[in-house]
């Protein structure tokens, strides 16, 4: 039974993912900003573990994941959670840039370094579920689209150097796609929003579900998935 570390499982992309490994038995480490959060998603998930830890503060994951039981064993750790703010550069707050780089960037690449030693150990995967602006930016969305190429690149970095011990990295790059954070999206841009015209969770789940279940003598390294329509 394969172990999946997934962040971001208590609503969207996240949480398709997690439904559909639970559904199919594989065993689930959901981890959460704090405890309360934690025994929501919980609930979801009957059998499902969970850490508590929060990525906005980087710095204290170490001291958070010390006092918790990690598993022994993790197959694939995969990255969903994030936080998004427009705004023109000339408007950004210092607080709004170091947020989404906080939960985008550096709470991801730290969290995979804690979790390294036990994913060398199983050979295990590490998926980046990015978006369209890691790879191109507009107006208004320089600071999240920043945080999302610097993800990339994390990923890359990662690539090249786990190579030797058999852990495999993948990027996802969804378009829109219908969750709370595109509803939050349409907010700030001040747009009508209409979860039909985008991506199906359930898709971009199917997506990551391929990445994890590649035979291991291929990886997906860079995959980008866009609206159909």
């Amino acid at each position: 039974m394969a172990v999946h570390l997934i962040t971001g499982a208590g609503s969207g992309i996240g949480a398709a993912l997690a439904r559909r490994l639970h559904d199919r038995g594989d065993e689930l480490v959901l981890m959460a900003r704090d405890a309360g959060r934690a025994r929501e998603i919980a609930a979801q998930f009957p059998g499902a573990s969970t850490l508590v830890g929060d990525l906005s503060q980087p710095g204290r994951l170490s001291w958070a994941l010390s006092k918790q039981h990690l598993p022994g064993r993790i197959d694939s750790l995969v990255h969903v959670a994030g936080v998004v703010d427009l705004g023109r550069v000339a408007d950004l707050s210092p607080a709004l840039w170091e947020q989404q780089l906080a939960v985008n960037l550096i709470g991801p690449a730290e969290l995979t370094r804690q979790l390294l030693p036990v994913l060398r150990v199983s050979r295990g995967q590490v998926v980046f579920v990015n978006s369209g602006a890691g790879l191109r930016a507009h107006a208004e969305w320089s600071a999240y689209a920043a945080s999302k190429h610097g993800l990339k690149a994390l990923a890359d970095a990662l690539r090249d150097e786990e190579a030797e011990h058999g852990v495999r990295v993948s990027s996802i790059f969804p378009g829109r796609t219908a969750t709370p954070m595109q509803e939050r999206v349409h907010h700030q841009e001040g747009n009508e929003y209409h979860a039909e015209r985008f991506i199906d969770p359930e898709s971009v789940a199917t997506t990551i579900l391929t990445a994890l279940d590649l035979p291991r003598d291929a990886q997906i390294t860079d995959l980008s998935v866009r609206p159909g329509v």
